[in-house]
């Protein structure tokens, strides 16, 4: 059967188009002109998969049939205004974190499961007591390698959104210094995407931390060293790396 879809906004641009007519077989699914549209469009297929299918003015889940004379829009991710919600939210700052922001930048209609990281500055470790953390980061190179791991992520679990920003600077016991949002369908995509995606911070993303205490200071990090991306396991095993 062929198909009539409308396009808006970004990806109207991307695709350079603002309608298409595409043939598709019998009973096909959303997730299958998805699937077709990425193919077809390959330099707008990141944009297309971050979209959601509405059928009749309504919006569409993956599994739904589509039938001939449905009235079909791709929806692109809207935008508050803020951010631009096409791209992942990635950042580093210097600002308090906000969870309220990360879980918005995550959320769409398709997301059942919105899972919140949160890492915070503790007062004891080992049990000695910790004054404050100061954070130091090689910003534009982080971003990148939080840029890296959302792609790894969106590799294994495709229908996961992530976002994530670290502080820097001195913070006081009780902050927020790290914080990822995942959002999935289900609750087990996210669990382990969003386990997935701490680890690699911790790993592959410059980013060092002073530990302050009453009679001294040091700096830790678990990128102590060029870490092979063949192994298996990083330098630190996750029993040696805090938040």
């Amino acid at each position: 059967m062929q198909i009539h879809v409308l396009l808006f906004a970004g990806v109207a641009e991307a695709v350079g188009k603002r309608d298409l007519k595409l043939d598709l077989p019998e009973k096909a699914t959303v997730q299958r002109l998805i699937d077709q549209l990425t193919t077809e469009y390959p330099h707008a297929a990141d944009l297309i998969r971050h979209s959601v299918i509405a059928l009749n003015q309504d919006y569409a889940e993956g599994d739904q049939v589509i039938r001939s004379g449905d009235e079909i829009a791709l929806i692109p991710p809207v935008s508050g205004g803020e951010e631009n919600q096409s791209a992942p939210l990635l950042f580093i700052t210097e600002e308090p974190l906000s969870a309220d922001r990360l879980i918005r930048a995550v959320s769409n209609p398709w997301a059942g499961a919105v899972l919140t990281f949160a890492g915070i500055v503790r007062e004891y470790t080992h049990g000695q007591k910790t004054v404050a953390l100061e954070y130091e980061a090689y910003a534009p190179m982080a971003r990148l390698k939080m840029k890296e791991i959302v792609g790894e992520i969106r590799h294994q679990w495709p229908e996961v959104r992530v976002a994530m920003g670290h502080r820097t600077g001195k913070l006081a016991i009780g902050e927020i210094s790290v914080l990822i949002t995942v959002a999935s369908p289900h609750r087990d995509e996210s669990f382990a995407a969003g386990r997935y995606a701490i680890e690699r911070l911790k790993e592959t993303v410059p980013i060092w931390k002073k530990e302050i205490w009453e009679d001294g200071s040091q700096w830790k990090g678990a990128q102590t060293g060029p870490w092979d991306p063949r192994q298996k396991k990083s330098p630190a095993s996750p029993g040696e790396r805090d938040t």
